[in-house]
């Protein structure tokens, strides 16, 4: 079995990591290059590094920032927030991205994840999905938003994490709206019917308040990552305590540095 990964998150404004709940009230929590290096001496597996504001204000991811952040770590890097074109793609993977994530883009233009993934490869190519719960026609459903979370689509999350997959996604990073920033824990029902749903990994995303939130998002979600950012930027805990909880619990993983 393949080793389940702990990926911290850098949501990012205006040069900053920051911090929310329910992609509000954020707070700062450093700067992302020194921030990225804390997280890899740790041992984390990856970066997830979001450009929160990109789509919402129409604009490029700056590019300087991630090339700083690429020169300053080894691991795998991906990054996402204002993907519009495949040009913005691939300048991102020239500035050192491994992969790129495509999320309010991939809804209205879902020819640009087929695109991505023909030019870069599918294992370059993520599609972020953000959902919420909604009561719609009578009935309670996952919606999923675009423009970190102020638009809503009318788009079923399961539905459309199969359509996104079939352009030729390559992982999926689910985004619980209504857990994000919350440190309840991870929406493990949606985290579940969408793993079943799809044969590429999913990274499980939004509420993590402690490691046996992480630990349960893969046990019982099937994610095959944790990706978590407040508890591990305030230190409620560290990278080290999540993974010697996951060798506890009989979960693969690959061992913290140090």
């Amino acid at each position: 079995m393949l080793a389940k990964r702990v990926i911290p998150c850098l949501d990012v404004e205006k040069g900053r990591v920051v911090k929310g709940t329910r992609f509000l009230e954020l707070a700062d929590a450093g700067d992302p290059v020194e921030v990225a290096a804390r997280y890899e001496a740790e041992g984390a597996d990856e970066l997830v590094f979001l450009d929160i504001t990109a789509s919402h204000e129409d604009r490029g991811i700056v590019l300087d920032m991630v090339r700083r952040v690429a020169e300053t770590i080894y691991m795998p890097f991906t990054v996402g927030g204002g993907i519009r074109t495949l040009d913005d793609a691939a300048r991102l993977v020239q500035a050192g991205a491994e992969k790129v994530s495509i999320n309010s883009s991939a809804v209205k233009t879902p020819e640009l994840v087929t695109a991505v993934a023909d030019r870069l490869g599918s294992c370059a190519t993520v599609v972020n999905i953000d959902p919420k719960r909604v009561i719609r026609d009578g009935r309670e459903v996952w919606e999923v938003f675009i423009n970190g979370g102020r638009v809503p689509t009318g788009l079923e999350a399961v539905a459309w994490a199969r359509r996104v997959e079939e352009l030729g996604a390559g992982e999926i990073v689910l985004t619980c709206m209504d857990r994000d920033g919350t440190r309840e824990g991870y929406d493990l029902e949606i985290t579940a019917a969408v793993s079943r749903a799809v044969r590429i990994p999913v990274v499980a995303s939004g509420g993590a308040g402690a490691p046996e939130h992480l630990a349960d998002a893969v046990q019982q979600g099937g994610a095959d990552a944790a990706l978590a950012a407040g508890i591990f930027h305030f230190g409620k805990c560290t990278i080290r305590e999540v993974k010697e909880l996951f060798a506890i619990r009989g979960i693969p993983v690959r061992p913290a540095a140090g």
